[in-house]
């Protein structure tokens, strides 16, 4: 074997790499390890002194280039080594198994591609998933018997009733924090009285629906999607198929449905807690006693303001089921596709009703409502 090192720079020029010794599967690894630094001033590669070379030591030749931005004719190497260099420089091409060099304005220029494109596919079969379940309405409605009342109940207990606790405490008491925080500032100017428009109009028109939106985007999104997926990762969903039975109908129906029956009632019931929680701090802190609470709220906040509120209830109704049940069927058979996709429901979920709220608080008050 040569004494010469296996991997050095020619101290002559410094511009060259000389590489000697044996370059086989055996030594792979320690040749690896040596080549593990960096030579920016690199321009060509003298391999003549190699004296035994296999696959395993030509790709990791082949991948030095890579990282140097060489060519193969960069490479002076024994005429009985060039046609396997050649070879697997060719493989390795057709696999991509040569490293790009790395370049972080790339990556991030890369990372805002496929996101944004990742982002396009998926409002795109959003819509067509809208789309089929609109027609698969249509077509339940013209037959009202293939309903299935029983799934229509058993989800409306499951997403409404059950989460009613939950949402009446949750804006009771945002109600209240929001009540002793507006106080603070309107006592500045004695204008303590005003809590009651507060808390009316902030719950009414935004709160009592937005928050009710994002607990059952968190809460009814994820049981959707986790449901669903388990059914496609234990082929259930291809049963279904195969019974002749349709999964839109037998599956997503019931679950938007019931969304659309539970979310607006669940909104009702967040805008009166937050309401009672705001006249809870204005009876307890603010000496405003619960009759002056309700006669100045009923004198100062329109019936449009509860309206408007509503309104917004049934749209974000069908954006979270629709969203949880689509992730369902995208899950790809695994526990942790089962994961992911649960989670990324609730974002999908929790940013879509965010977006469409700030859309509708745009519209309503270009509308002056």
């Amino acid at each position: 074997m040569s004494a010469q090192p296996p991997v050095q720079v020619d101290p002559e020029s410094g511009n060259r790499l000389l590489l000697a010794g044996r370059w086989t599967l055996a030594e792979a690894g320690l040749r690896q390890k040596a080549l593990a630094r960096d030579w920016p001033q690199i321009e060509q590669i003298d391999a003549q002194q190699i004296e035994q070379l296999d696959s395993a030591g030509a790709l990791l030749l082949v991948q030095l280039l890579g990282r140097l931005q060489l060519e193969l004719p960069q490479v002076a190497l024994s005429p009985a080594h060039q046609p396997l260099l050649a070879a697997i420089a060719a493989a390795s091409e057709r696999e991509g198994m040569v490293p790009e060099p790395h370049s972080g304005l790339r990556d991030l220029l890369a990372r805002v591609g496929e996101t944004t494109v990742g982002l396009w596919l998926q409002t795109r079969l959003f819509f067509g998933f809208i789309g089929l379940n609109l027609t698969t309405l249509l077509r339940t409605a013209l037959h009202p018997r293939r309903l299935r009342l029983t799934a229509l109940v058993h989800h409306i207990e499951a997403t409404s009733l059950d989460a009613v606790p939950l949402i009446a405490v949750l804006c009771f008491l945002i109600g209240a924090v929001v009540a002793f925080l507006g106080s603070t500032v309107l006592a500045t100017y004695g204008a303590t009285i005003f809590v009651v428009e507060l808390v009316g109009f902030s719950f009414l028109r935004e709160f009592g629906v937005l928050l009710t939106a994002i607990v059952v985007a968190g809460r009814t999104a994820s049981a959707f999607t986790a449901q669903i997926g388990a059914m496609k990762s234990r082929e259930e969903i291809d049963a279904i198929r195969t019974l002749g039975l349709d999964p839109i109908e037998l599956l997503v129906l019931p679950r938007m449905l019931a969304m659309l029956i539970g979310v607006p009632l669940l909104t009702f019931i967040a805008m009166i807690a937050g309401i009672a929680g705001g006249l809870a701090v204005a009876a307890v802190s603010l000496d405003i006693t619960p009759e002056a609470f309700l006669t100045r709220f009923h004198e100062t906040v329109a019936l449009r303001h509860l309206l408007i509120g509503l309104s917004k209830a049934p749209l974000f109704a069908v954006v979270i089921s629709l969203i949880g049940c689509l992730e369902g069927f995208k899950v790809e058979g695994t526990a942790q596709s089962v994961g992911e996709r649960t989670t990324s429901s609730v974002v999908q979920s929790i940013a879509s009703v965010i977006v469409l709220d700030a859309l509708a608080a745009v519209f309503f008050m270009e509308m002056d409502w």
